[in-house]
């Protein structure tokens, strides 16, 4: 319903260009004539709409999700701040996405963060907790150590080992669905940045090489099965928390795929920015854990009807 009702698909460069205030993501740099898809970049609805159209160009959730299988959804829910400031992934596409999950036969969908303020306010505040609750979803706590098991990181540069959210470690799919900001360290938080998220001692990033640290996670023993980035309010500026009515712009875009290299290259074109701006995208991409280039990504890129 959604692709054959409400969308069009952008088949030229031209028409891209125009619909996309001429952002390179939507410049036709690859392909969008035939899947299956590298990545999907999805513009101009709201965030359920372009969740219901992104997916369904990767084959709908089914693909992902099977009947009886746990889920658990890792958003960003870092910082006690309302949906208006896009310091946080939008509860609107947590929602979405936990009802699509039950409804494709999940046994049970949890979601969580371990946040950097108290985990109990920051998940009313940002609106996450009554999304997921309301769609059928379930919220764990991450604020204890007990939360997190030790895994180890083989191949990881810097990050040899870390204590990871048990949840993450059990669940039968993983999905990962970060905000698309601003942040003063790592320049972008992304996907791979939003695995920061998912480990206890998240100063040993800080005090070892952040951005070498961040690609490291790229090899834990479970990373994820889907990214979703949110990007309908992105956070310009003053990142990770942003401040009201300054640093947030309503830019009415998502991306979704399964590799984080590419979507954290692609999402970094949307800010505005080069893959090579971002040192954890150098660093993983060195360790095979993707291509920042997208010259020759397969890329389907949709716009709603407005």
């Amino acid at each position: 319903m959604y692709l054959s009702r409400r969308t069009f698909i952008t088949s030229t460069a031209a028409t891209a260009a125009a619909i996309s205030w001429n952002n390179p993501l939507f410049a036709k740099t690859g392909s969008d004539t035939g899947g299956p898809w590298d990545l999907v970049a999805v513009r101009n609805g709201d965030p359920a709409a372009m969740y219901h159209a992104g997916i369904a160009a990767l084959g709908g959730i089914a693909a992902f999700v099977s009947k009886g299988q746990s889920v658990v959804i890792k958003p960003n829910i870092a910082w006690d701040k309302p949906p208006e400031i896009p310091a946080n992934t939008n509860p609107d596409l947590i929602g979405a996405l936990v009802r699509d999950c039950l409804e494709s036969g999940a046994s049970k969908v949890t979601v969580f963060d371990h946040t950097c303020h108290n985990w109990e306010r920051t998940y009313v505040t940002s609106g996450i907790a009554k999304a997921v609750t309301d769609a059928g979803g379930v919220m764990a706590p991450a604020n204890l150590e007990d939360h997190y098991r030790e895994v180890r990181i083989p191949k990881g540069r810097a990050l040899k080992a870390a204590l990871v959210h048990k949840e993450m470690l059990d669940c039968d799919v993983f999905i990962n669905v970060p905000v698309l900001k601003h942040h003063g360290g790592a320049k972008l938080s992304l996907t791979m940045k939003n695995l920061m998220g998912a480990v206890w001692d998240r100063r040993f990033f800080h005090k070892n090489g952040l951005d070498q640290c961040i690609a490291d996670m790229c090899f834990a023993p479970r990373t994820p099965d889907l990214n979703i980035i949110d990007a309908y309010r992105i956070l310009r500026k003053n990142g990770p928390q942003g401040r009201a009515g300054e640093d947030g712009e309503l830019a009415k875009y998502q991306l979704l795929g399964t590799n984080m290299v590419a979507l954290d290259s692609a999402a970094a074109k949307l800010f505005g920015m080069k893959p090579d701006d971002l040192g954890y995208l150098g660093f993983a991409s060195e360790m095979g854990a993707g291509n920042p280039d997208l010259s020759n990504a397969r890329i389907k890129r949709i716009t709603l009807d407005a």
